[in-house]
This record gives C-alpha cells, sequence and structure tokens, in this order.
C-alpha cells in the first residue's frame, strides 16, 4: 500500500482540536491499514516521530436520500500521538 492510500484525510473537528492540545493529530485512514503500516505512513510522509496509533472504526449510519435507504460508509479513524518536540500542521497540505 502506498502512504497516500493508507493516509486519505485530515480530520478537524471540536474532538480533534482537544486531542491535539495533548500532542495528537486526527486522520481518516484506510479501512484495512493496520497500525504499523499508520505509523510508518504519517513517519515518511509529514517527517515527524510517532510514540503511539490508537484506532477506532465508525460504522456508517443509514440515512434516507430522496426517499429511498441508503447507508453512509465505515469510517476508519487513527489517533496518532507524536513524540516530543514533533508537530504536524494539518492546516497546509502536503
Amino acid at each position: 500500500m502506498n502512504s497516500y492510500d493508507v493516509i486519505r484525510k485530515p480530520i478537524i473537528t471540536e474532538k480533534a482540536t482537544m486531542a491535539s492540545e495533548t500532542g495528537a493529530v486526527v486522520f481518516e485512514v484506510a479501512i484495512d491499514a493496520a497500525k504499523p503500516q499508520i505509523k510508518a505512513a504519517v513517519e515518511e510522509l509529514f517527517g515527524v516521530k510517532v510514540k503511539a496509533v490508537n484506532t477506532t472504526v465508525t460504522k456508517g449510519k443509514v440515512k434516507r436520500f430522496r426517499g429511498q435507504l441508503g447507508r453512509r460508509k465505515d469510517v476508519k479513524k487513527a489517533y496518532v500521538t507524536l513524540e516530543e518536540g514533533n508537530t504536524i500542521d494539518v492546516t497546509t497540505g502536503l
């Protein structure tokens, strides 16, 4: 898997902003990506040292779209904790 296939996009929410105060950054990752793959991809793309990776899978909701039932996709998030002195600015692109 390519590093750009593993890391899809950064997640910028209120909860992710609170996590960034403790040195963590939140990314949306591929649903089949493992923690070692996520760690290697973040270190390669951003040039930082990763301390830990925690993941969570959010199941997609069932919603109505024009009267028809549809289902949103499942999303996997990675909470990446960085070593002391390392930062990632998610507001800038790669």
